[in-house]
């Protein structure tokens, strides 16, 4: 009698499954950033989300008009920021105080939401927060 090759093959669906899971959730600068639209923000650091893959911080910016908008900040993966030396304590210091980053908008229509590239705090050390270079 042959024994059933289906608990085999639905064994090793699930781990393909379990594999792709990760690599299904990792993504591209270019697919969610648009490099070729970058400025730079100055306003007050109001929050920090310290979460894997990335860190987010928000800022309050005045516009031409006066009035605050929120924008929200990607980093580099926190890994690479502590590897960088900016640590989560760094961010946590500087809540409640003007800082200047240079950031890549969003290309997903996301508003207000960018990709951090370099940042400024009250220390006055440049450093690199994320990939972009301009």
């Amino acid at each position: 009698m042959q024994r059933a090759k289906f608990p085999g093959v639905a064994a090793v669906a699930a781990c393909a499954l379990v594999l792709a899971v990760p690599a299904y959730t990792h993504h591209a600068f270019a697919a969610e950033f648009d490099a070729d639209n970058c400025r730079d923000f100055t306003g007050v650091l109001t929050r920090l989300d310290w979460q894997n893959p990335h860190a987010y911080f928000y800022l309050d910016v005045e516009d031409e008009n006066g009035n605050v908008e929120s924008w929200s900040f990607q980093t580099y993966a926190l890994i690479t920021l502590k590897r960088a030396g900016t640590p989560r304590q760094l961010f946590l210091e500087n809540i409640g105080k003007e800082i200047w980053v240079r950031g890549c908008l969003a290309r997903t229509g996301k508003e207000r939401y960018a990709a951090a590239g370099t940042m400024r705090v009250s220390d006055g050390i440049l450093r690199q927060v994320g990939q972009i270079q301009n």
